[in-house]
């Protein structure tokens, strides 16, 4: 498909560092499922980044991401408006959620990852489990999609660093309280490498299934270039092909947390030169 077929339909904006944009893309809406994602580079000069898909719309043709603009590249996609075109939108990408009637799934999503629990969360609900969704925010100002969530949990409970808006605290507070309260069958986190390995924790000992969403630095998305690769219970994995999705039990966060590290040099000098 050639590039400026992918014109952006909408673009909603949550905060001053976050962006929806709904793409039109018939191919990918088409066949896109739950936890997977697409590569995007906006421009002939942008580089290629993975971005999750939040939602899909089949009859609309159209696929929904949600960015954070916190380097160069996402600081220039925020520029884009409705009408404008994004040049390579690649995929759906990834391995799909397994996603079966099970019981109670809880939903964990802090900051960002909110919107890509989104389609997993609507996938396990029509699936007939019961769904509690656990969202996480620094602030009130910072809630989004309040509403999508509520329209398929059974129970949503909402978190502020500062108290601001529902608890005070951390997602895996409530989480804790949930564990011991009742049977919990499966967790899915998605949010930074830190929150998903505090919830990967808390539920170790409960022995509860917990499913992470690793988005690692990559390249070009088809396990070729080898940047994202991730150590599982010992082997080494690609995030790109055998993932996004794995068991946060025994993945090598530590690991992980230093891959991420790799480029800092070059993106510090990249947002140098967009400052001048």
């Amino acid at each position: 498909m050639d590039g400026t077929n992918y014109r952006i339909l909408k673009k909603e904006t949550y905060s001053p560092v976050t962006y929806m944009l709904e793409v039109e893309a018939p191919d990918v809406a088409k066949a896109s499922m739950p936890g997977q994602f697409v590569m995007v580079r906006h421009n002939e000069r942008g580089e290629r980044i993975p971005l999750t898909i939040a939602d899909y719309d089949r009859e609309k043709g159209s696929v929904t991401i949600v960015i954070q603009a916190v380097g160069k590249t996402t600081k220039d996609m925020m520029l884009l408006n409705e009408g404008d075109y994004i040049l390579d939108f690649i995929g759906p990408l990834g391995e799909a959620s397994h996603v079966s009637n099970l019981g109670t799934v809880i939903f964990m999503g802090g900051g960002l990852g909110i919107a890509p629990i989104y389609p997993q969360l609507r996938a396990f609900k029509k699936a007939g489990n019961r769904t509690v969704s656990i969202v996480g925010f620094r602030n009130k100002e910072l809630v989004f999609w309040e509403e999508r969530l509520k329209e398929y949990s059974d129970e949503l409970i909402i978190t502020t660093n500062d108290g601001s808006y529902g608890e005070q605290g951390l997602v895996t507070d409530p989480l804790k309280r949930l564990l011991e309260e009742r049977k919990i069958d499966l967790v899915v986190a998605i949010g930074p490498l830190i929150m998903m390995e505090a919830c990967a924790e808390a539920t170790r000992d409960f022995r509860v299934k917990t499913i992470v969403s690793l988005n690692p630095i990559m390249i070009d998305g088809i396990g070729m270039c080898g940047n994202c690769r991730v150590t599982i219970d010992g082997e080494t994995k690609f995030a790109c092909i055998d993932g996004p999705d794995f068991d946060g039990h025994i993945v090598d966060f530590g690991e992980l947390r230093n891959r991420q590290k790799r480029f800092i040099t070059e993106e510090k000098t990249a947002m140098e030169q967009m400052a001048v």
